[in-house]
Order: C-alpha cells, then sequence, then structure tokens
C-alpha cells in the first residue's frame, strides 16, 4: 500500500479501495489521484467517522488514470452502478432519487413525495428523479405549500364542508370546505405544474417577493423561513433544466484541450459518451482533422439518434447531472449538432461550425 500511495500519479483518474477479500468498498474520482488518494492516509485528523472507518478496512488500492477530470466523474459513476461498494450509498441506493408526484384523486390534483412513481399510470404527472436528500425536496414543498395555503389534510372535494386543521391554523385556503377555494387550488397547481416543467416561474417569483417584504418589515424569522424555501426550490428548478437539456437527446460535440497542442473529442448523446479521442493541433484549422471529426459525427449520431427514449430514469440522472455541468464549465468548449445538419447533402453548416468550434477553442 505504501509504495502504491508513493508512486500515484499527479493526475486525473478513478480510485477503487479494496477489502482484505479483494472486494472494492469504495470508490472516488479526483482531479489529482496522488493528493486526493494519500489524504486519507497521511491527513486524516479532520475525517468523518465514515472516512476513518472506511481506511481502516481498506488493504488494497487500483487506480484508472483519465485525461480529464469529466473522464474521471463519468467512470466513477459507471463503477459505483456496476460494483455498488458499501460506501458508495448515494448512486447505488434508489432510494437516493426523490420524485414529486401530482396525483389526481377526486378530481383533483394532490401533491406526493416519492422514491417508486408510476409512470404508467395516467392520473399521475412526476417530475424529477431528484437527487438530493428528500428532506430538501419535501422543504420546497412544504415551502409552495405554506406560501400558497394549499396544505391542506383532508381528501377534499366538491361536497365536504367540514374544515380541516391547517385551515384553522392558516395553511389551507379551505378546498376542504369545497366552492371558491377549490378554483383558487386549481390555479395554483396548474401554475406549480408549470414551475417544475420550466414553463411559469411566476410561483418562484412572489415567493421571493413575499421574502423581501418580510425583510423590509423587519420580520427577519418569517424571511429567513422563505429563504429557505426559495433554496430548496431553487434546487428543484435546477434539476429540472439537467433533466429537460437530457430529454431532448441532443447531439454534442465537446472539444477540451489537455496541453497546449492536444486536445480530446467527446461525442454525447444524452447521458452517453459515444466517442472519445485525442488530437493534436497546430494553432489553425486544418480541413483534413475536420474532415476526419465530421465524418465521425455522422457515423455515431445517425446511428444512435432514432434509439433513445424520451424520460430521463433515475439510472441515467448521476451522468446527466456531470455531462450538463461540463459544459456549464469553463474548461471545454461544446456544438449542438441540429438533426437537420446530418442529414443534409453537402453538410456546409456542418463544416463551418466544426471549424468555428476548433478555432474558438485554440483562442481560448
Amino acid at each position: 500500500m505504501k509504495e502504491k500511495l508513493n508512486n500515484l500519479p499527479s493526475s486525473p483518474g478513478v480510485y477503487l479501495m479494496k477489502d482484505s477479500l479483494g472486494g472494492i468498498i469504495y470508490v472516488g474520482k479526483s482531479k489529482n489521484l496522488k493528493k486526493r488518494v494519500q489524504s486519507y492516509f497521511y491527513q486524516n485528523k479532520s475525517h468523518t467517522p465514515k472516512v476513518k472507518k472506511l481506511v481502516q478496512h481498506v488493504r488494497d488500492l487500483d487506480y484508472m488514470v483519465t485525461d480529464t477530470e469529466f473522464e474521471a466523474f463519468m467512470t466513477e459513476c459507471e463503477l459505483i452502478q456496476k460494483h455498488k461498494p458499501m460506501y458508495n450509498r448515494k448512486m447505488k441506493n434508489p432510494l437516493a432519487y426523490t420524485y414529486i408526484v401530482l396525483q389526481r384523486t377526486g378530481g383533483l390534483l394532490r401533491i406526493e413525495i416519492t422514491n417508486n412513481p408510476m409512470s404508467d399510470n395516467p392520473e399521475q404527472v412526476h417530475f424529477g428523479p431528484y437527487t438530493a436528500n428528500k428532506n430538501v425536496v419535501e422543504k420546497a414543498i412544504q415551502g409552495i405549500e405554506e406560501c400558497y395555503k394549499i396544505a391542506c389534510n383532508h381528501s377534499f372535494s366538491a361536497n365536504t364542508n367540514t374544515p380541516c386543521l391547517n385551515y384553522s391554523l392558516g395553511l389551507c385556503l379551505g378546498m376542504c370546505l369545497g366552492g371558491e377555494a377549490i378554483v383558487k387550488y386549481n390555479l395554483i397547481m396548474d401554475r406549480l405544474m408549470g414551475l417544475l416543467g420550466g414553463t411559469d416561474r411566476s410561483l418562484y417569483e412572489e415567493m421571493e417577493q413575499s421574502m423581501l417584504e418580510a425583510a423590509e418589515q423587519f420580520d427577519f424569522e418569517r424571511a429567513a423561513k422563505n429563504r429557505d424555501y426559495i433554496a430548496a426550490v431553487n434546487f428543484l428548478l435546477n434539476k429540472e433544466k439537467v433533466i429537460g437539456f437530457t430529454e431532448e437527446n441532443r447531439n454534442i460535440v465537446i472539444l477540451e484541450y489537455l496541453s497546449e497542442d492536444r486536445v480530446k473529442l467527446f461525442l454525447i448523446k444524452r447521458n452517453t459518451v459515444l466517442f472519445s479521442e485525442k488530437y493534436t493541433v497546430d494553432g489553425s484549422v486544418n480541413e483534413e482533422q475536420t474532415a476526419r471529426v465530421k465524418a465521425v459525427i455522422l457515423r455515431y449520431f445517425e446511428v444512435e439518434s432514432a434509439s433513445l427514449s424520451s424520460k430521463v430514469t433515475r439510472d441515467e440522472i448521476d451522468q446527466a447531472q456531470i455531462i450538463y455541468s461540463y459544459l456549464q464549465g469553463s474548461s471545454c468548449h461544446y456544438l449542438i449538432i441540429p438533426e437537420v445538419w446530418l442529414i443534409a447533402e453537402d453538410h456546409t453548416d456542418l463544416n463551418a461550425a466544426l471549424g468555428d468550434l476548433f478555432l474558438r477553442a485554440e483562442v481560448d
């Protein structure tokens, strides 16, 4: 172990920690393998009890070097899903993925938070999966319910005439009593669906306004409470951006510089890296190189474009989040290839876009 630790490279990669029986008990990734792995054994004063317990069981170590940190993230995710190590709890546990379900009951939508939605139920609309702690999702929904007074704890219908407990606490519009409150409730639920679906941010904006008004009135307790609710809702919205982006099944071409004259090309569809290759660049747009990249694009994207479903599952969300975050970062340049570019006879737009991509990557 000491020899392996001393000989670790200072490059991106994935490490696999093993127990005395050779079983993989933890998979991790790092931009600098040497620095990260050695920190488990040489800088252990501030470690959590979980990490200290992990280190006590480690008897062997393997590692895989990658060209980029992005590949380390993707490889780590793949290995965790494959081996399900005991100390990698999140990605291997189906209960770590939470959904918001709008269930139609008695003609009205009710909100439910679950780990296992019934996707084939026509009475359900679900959003997610969300990878945060379930408490974050619950806090977001709690904030919306309290802010808009839709936290009715009766199985309400238009014929109900008995108020629920939350009505007396000011947390329910009175849907349990029927009448005009039902109309208001339906309007709020439509806006909630729009918020989670990315088409209507009015609920979120009103929550922000309510927080500001509370602060102006020196009601700092209510302002802080609203702030926490808004942070939780914001997490849901960001996750829906990832899901929406992935469900569009875009053809993505990525370039990342490895050194002054070496770049790596990735072709990505949905949550999968279809192809990767390293190229040498000389500071100018090389027509031969562009032609090679174009040939690969036409080969891989045409083959894959018709075989993917639209709904993101919990088996895909971790890779989808990694890819989305990578595209939003500053380490790469990317290009989205429309389907019409792939089927065009002359590929004029594709050629021009690829030349521009290599040029932008070189300039930056």
